[in-house]
């Protein structure tokens, strides 16, 4: 749906051969909304702009792909958030290079919320795939979007697990949003962009060439709060997605396998430089519980994005804890439950803001 009147002068900008994301920064920078660039003189546009540039931006070529971007508005569920927008995903940006425009088919409110990336090989294992799904899932129902890159493999999986939980999931495209790759994911596409959202930056039409994937890569992790490996060959595109994660000061996590398999080649490399070893999904939910008390709490979303109404499932939980500070392994004694249980719940209370995290692993109730 259309709901920037100016956005036919955004799509204009870039949509223009020519006029890269950090032009367009610079443009926006100097004359401010793109309604005022496209205003300005192009002798004043050519101290930024190339000669060949200018004449796209005017071209009946430009106009006509403005003019088919806005009729696929027209269809459900289709959206375009641009940089001016309150539903542009904060998170984004932080990142050193935010695309102005975003296409987006579904939930664009997930935007927002909470995420973890999950990636890993296209060619993995029965065991890869499993772990995929049920890390995924255990996200989900911890309140976490799960956002991936739609590929065969670890991704889909991924995509499955968080779409079977109780929460939902963002496939990050290296095409545009009109186009589903690989094909034999369309079902699974077709999903997510009914439960889910599928977000491309690139323009409609956009086909799978093979320098934009490492591209889309730098927004699976820019989306989320942390990005978690499964499976990664030495040479895995995964390892660029993790470079860029850490590059954007998120946590970044592996998990372990057989020191005989190619595919956990990728994973103990990120181990040895740095990466959190995730055995399981606990492990991951307690350290980014740390990450947000230490420098992330400013830019998570609001706690009632993932709130779980009173008297739901966490009350026999808050029950446990009391009112004074307690760890997780008395909690799962008290509660009779599973650590990774407990995790997904704790994680879940404290993002509805009925629970605060304290120095030393400790959980306190809040009146």
């Amino acid at each position: 749906m259309i709901s920037d009147p100016g956005l036919a002068s955004w799509l204009q900008l870039t949509l223009a051969p020519g006029l890269g994301a950090a032009t367009i920064r610079k443009l926006l920078s100097q004359f401010g909304l793109p309604e005022k660039v496209i205003a300005a003189s192009r002798t004043e546009l050519a101290r930024y702009a190339s000669a060949e540039a200018l004449r796209a931006l005017d071209s009946d070529a430009v106009a006509s792909a403005v003019a088919r971007t806005l009729a696929w508005l027209e269809q459900p569920g289709n959206s375009i958030v641009t940089l001016a927008d309150a539903a542009y995903p904060r998170l984004l940006l932080e990142i050193t290079d935010p695309p102005a425009v975003l296409y987006c088919r579904g939930r664009t409110e997930l935007l927002n919320r909470p995420a973890l990336a999950v990636v890993g090989s296209r060619n993995a294992t029965a065991q890869g795939n499993s772990n995929a799904e049920q890390f995924a899932r255990s996200f989900s129902n911890a309140g976490l979007s799960i956002v991936s890159g739609l590929a065969q493999g670890i991704d889909a999986a991924a995509h499955r697990g968080a779409l079977a939980g109780e929460g939902s999931t963002i496939a990050v495209l290296g095409t545009g949003a009109d186009i589903l790759y690989p094909p034999g994911n369309a079902a699974l596409a077709a999903e997510i962009a009914t439960r889910g959202l599928l977000l491309s930056e690139f323009a409609l039409g956009t086909k799978a060439l093979a320098h934009n994937f490492p591209r889309r890569n730098r927004l699976i992790s820019g989306l989320a709060q942390g990005c978690l490996v499964i499976e990664a060959a030495l040479a895995s595109g995964s390892l660029i997605t993790a470079r860029a994660a850490a590059e954007q000061g998120r946590e970044v996590f592996a998990v372990p396998g057989s020191i005989h398999s190619p595919l956990s080649k990728g994973c103990h490399a990120l181990i040895k430089s740095g990466a959190k070893l995730a055995e399981s999904a606990e492990d991951v939910l307690a350290e980014l519980s740390a990450f947000r008390r230490t420098g992330f709490a400013s830019t998570r979303a609001a706690p009632n994005a993932a709130a779980a109404p009173p008297g739901g499932a966490e009350e026999p939980l808050l029950a446990c804890m009391g009112f004074d500070p307690v760890d997780v392994d008395s909690l799962c004694a008290r509660a009779g439950l599973p650590a990774e249980r407990v995790s997904a719940d704790l994680l879940r209370l404290e993002l509805a803001g009925r629970i605060t995290v304290l120095p030393g692993g400790l959980y306190q109730r809040l009146n």
